[in-house]
C-alpha cells in the first residue's frame, strides 16, 4: 500500500490523498472472511494514510456505507502495524494485492522495493492483483530497462475517469498513458463501472467499483 499522503500535481501543487478506502476494505473483508491473514506493507513501514474523500458518504453509497467503511478501517489491525515493503518475503504469502488511490502515483510508481516484489510475484505464478491507481507501481519495474509487465493485458484507472474526476488537466502524467508507453496491453471498460482483467497470474481492476470483483478473482485463483 501507499505511504504517501499527497500527490504532486503540475506546478508542484500538492493534493491530499492516500489509499482509496474501499479498495482496501472490500478486499480485506473478502480475504479475512475466507480465512486468510492480511499483512500490510508500505514504503518504510509507515502507516498508510487514507484519502479523506474516500470516506465521504458520496463515495460509499450514502451514510450507512461510509460508516461501515470507516468502521472496517478502524478495526483493521494490519493498518496500524505495517511492515516495510523491503522486508516483505514473498514466500510468506499466498498472494499480493495493491489497493489504489492517488497515493501510489506519488511513491509506489518509483519505489524499488515495490518493483522487486512485483517482479518476483509475477515470476512466481502466485496471484498478483492491482486495482485503480495501484498499477502505477508497475511503472517502477521499467526503471532499468524493459518491464517484465510489457505485453501483459491489464487495466487501471483510465484517462477518461481522470478527466471526469477533474484532475487530468492538473496531473503531471496519466496512468493509462504511462502503462501503454511501458508496453502493456491496456484495456478499459465504461467509466466507474466494474472492469477486471486477468492475464496469466496478473489480475487488475480499473477503478474502486472493481475492488471487490478483483478480490473475488484472486480468491478463485487461490
Amino acid at each position: 500500500m501507499t505511504g504517501a499522503d499527497h500527490w504532486t500535481l503540475s506546478g508542484n501543487a500538492k493534493r491530499h490523498t492516500g489509499y482509496w478506502a474501499d479498495e482496501f476494505t472490500a478486499p480485506y473483508q473478502a480475504f479475512t472472511e475466507a480465512g486468510f491473514e492480511v499483512v500490510v506493507a508500505t514504503p518504510g513501514g509507515v502507516k498508510p494514510p487514507v484519502d479523506l474523500g474516500s470516506l465521504a458518504p458520496a463515495a460509499n453509497g450514502g451514510e450507512k456505507g461510509a460508516e461501515e467503511v470507516s468502521e472496517i478501517i478502524k478495526n483493521a489491525a494490519p493498518l496500524d502495524n505495517p511492515i516495510a515493503l523491503g522486508d516483505a518475503k514473498l514466500a510468506d504469502y499466498a498472494a499480493v494485492f495493491y489497493p489504489g488511490g492517488h497515493g501510489p502515483m506519488e511513491d509506489l510508481a518509483v519505489n524499488k522495493d515495490s518493483a522487486a516484489l512485483l517482479v518476483e510475484t509475477l515470476d512466481s505464478g502466485k496471484p498478483l492483483a492491482l486495482v485503480c491507481h495501484g498499477p502505477a507501481a508497475i511503472l517502477a519495474t521499467a526503471e532499468n530497462g524493459p518491464s517484465p509487465f510489457a505485453g501483459y493485458r491489464l487495466t487501471a484507472f483510465s484517462d477518461a475517469e481522470e478527466r471526469l474526476g477533474g484532475l487530468a488537466d492538473q496531473a503531471k502524467w496519466l496512468l493509462e498513458d504511462r502503462l501503454i508507453e511501458l508496453g502493456a496491453d491496456y484495456q478499459c471498460g465504461a467509466p466507474f463501472e466494474p472492469f477486471v482483467q486477468a492475464d496469466r497470474n496478473l489480475h487488475t481492476g480499473q477503478n474502486p467499483a472493481s475492488a471487490a470483483p478483483l478480490a473475488a478473482a484472486v480468491l478463485d485463483a487461490l
